[in-house]
């Protein structure tokens, strides 16, 4: 629908950025902090300073504070490293980590920044993987005591909490992320989502005991599937594939209930959950007050062949391969693509918005939203026109969906600042700010502002009535 004039973006809007513990803060294991999963894996290249140093924001907050509020940030979306909290995961709490979190938190309330804290980005502590991680039911009670520790903590300084960070992607392409060890029957895979959905929900509950006036909501990548084709049965492969990846994720958060597709799915595969007693009424109980979601861009498939070449692939969460007998992937032939192969589509983002909305009714948060490129500094200068273009082509997507009535709280592009991707390490930028390193030299990490950051400002400054 075509609309003669579009609603402004709300007075209140949060215009914010993104980024997450592992991969930006560095001193990975400064100050009592334990190890995570992601300082466990093995693969990366010798030498290499990727997740060790990243950013280094944990030394320089309060310079990237400064440059977050110059930026014009009404907020910041970060998380919390559940191993400097408690460094084996369900030990003793660890002083320093604490008390590390309430300096940077104190410096974005100063700085007129709401602080919105993600509580699981993908770091699970090496200690409870190595007694079965989220395929144990014991993960599930040493994240609540964890939230505990966090709302106890930060609960006077926070509004908006974020429980876990993609869930769905950790489920479907864990392998990818190193969040599923390679060859994990889906049995287990799905045993631990269970289990996440469980921890999910206390923490919710939780939130609503010991901070009355918090909000907190899950946070899953949530993208639009079309059908490859209009023939009926891509059509009902695409409508799989949504259960599947997106309706599974948010009727179990909203609702408290498996999506009916979804579980018939699971029964299928033979992987549908242990259902302990107990388990629904917490589940039934966890009541979100927003949905937080990723998009980076929309999903085509088409009907399965039954071939193993459907078989789902590991590379990249936003590359769908498919499933045999469910699904096959495939390319939208009218969508453009990134240098590291992911379409774009804006329109999508709308439509994912209309779709979130008309299913939930409950207010939305983007929590991740951008265009990773490789970038080079020339003379203290990033030109990354680019980005400007995927931003822009994107928020104003944003202002159509609250024109078609959806209610949007905020919006936090991913990211922030230059920091370390999960697949191509810090070659692969995304963020404002130019942080001056690569991969296996950290020369002296000094910030740089990109072309995107000035244009992003004038775009908060403007409440986005401006995105020339």
């Amino acid at each position: 629908m075509k609309y003669r004039q579009l609603k402004p973006f709300p007075e209140a809007f949060l215009w914010s950025g993104s980024t997450s513990a592992y991969q930006v803060e560095g001193a990975w294991d400064e100050d009592g902090k334990g190890p995570s999963v992601i300082d466990a894996r093995g693969e990366y290249p010798a030498g290499t300073t990727d997740f060790k140093v990243a950013s280094d924001h944990y030394h320089r907050f309060a310079e990237d504070v400064a440059l977050f509020k110059e930026l014009g940030l009404k907020a910041y979306r970060f998380s919390i490293a559940w191993t400097r909290i408690i460094p084996d995961g369900d030990g003793e709490v660890n002083p320093a980590g604490v008390a590390f979190y309430h300096r940077p938190i104190d410096a974005l309330i100063d700085a007129g920044i709401e602080p919105i804290v993600t509580m699981y980005h993908f770091d699970l502590p090496e200690a409870l993987d190595a007694k079965g991680g989220w395929t144990s039911r014991d993960t599930v009670d040493a994240f609540a005591r964890f939230s505990e520790v966090l709302f106890a903590e930060y609960g006077s300084k926070i509004t908006y909490w974020l429980t876990i960070n993609e869930q769905n992607m950790m489920i479907l392409y864990g392998e990818a992320i190193g969040t599923v060890k390679p060859g994990m029957p889906k049995s287990a895979v799905y045993q631990a989502n269970h289990h996440m959905m469980l921890a999910q929900a206390k923490a919710n509950i939780l939130c609503h005991q010991m901070v009355p006036g918090a909000k907190i909501g899950p946070a899953p990548n949530i993208s639009v599937c079309y059908p490859a084709t209009s023939h009926p049965e891509d059509v009902l492969a695409a409508d799989d594939f949504n259960a599947i990846r997106n309706w599974l994720y948010l009727d179990m958060a909203v609702h408290g209930r498996y999506n009916n597709v979804a579980w018939a799915y699971l029964e299928e595969l033979g992987a549908a959950p242990s259902i302990a007693e107990g388990d629904l009424e917490i589940l039934t109980n966890a009541k979100p007050d927003f949905i937080a979601f990723n998009y980076y861009t929309s999903a085509t498939v088409g009907r399965a062949s039954g071939e193993s070449s459907d078989a789902a692939s590991v590379g990249d969460q936003q590359i769908v391969v498919g499933e045999a007998g469910v699904y096959a992937g495939a390319v939208n032939p009218y969508l453009g693509k990134t240098e590291f192969g992911w379409e774009v589509d804006p329109i999508g983002f709308r439509t994912t918005f209309r779709a979130i909305w008309d299913r939930y009714q409950l207010p939305l948060l983007v929590t991740e939203n951008g265009l990773g490129a490789f970038e080079k500094l020339e003379d203290g200068k990033v030109h990354d026109s680019y980005r400007i273009d995927y931003l822009r082509d994107h928020i104003e997507q944003i202002q159509w969906a609250i024109s078609d009535g959806v209610e949007v709280l905020g919006y936090s592009p991913w990211s922030a600042i230059d920091l370390v991707s999960t697949h191509q390490g810090s070659a692969k930028r995304y963020g404002f700010i130019y942080v001056d390193r690569e991969e296996f030299d950290l020369k002296e990490l000094t910030r740089y502002r990109k072309d995107s950051f000035a244009w992003y400002q004038k775009v908060i400054s403007t409440n986005g009535a401006d995105l020339s």
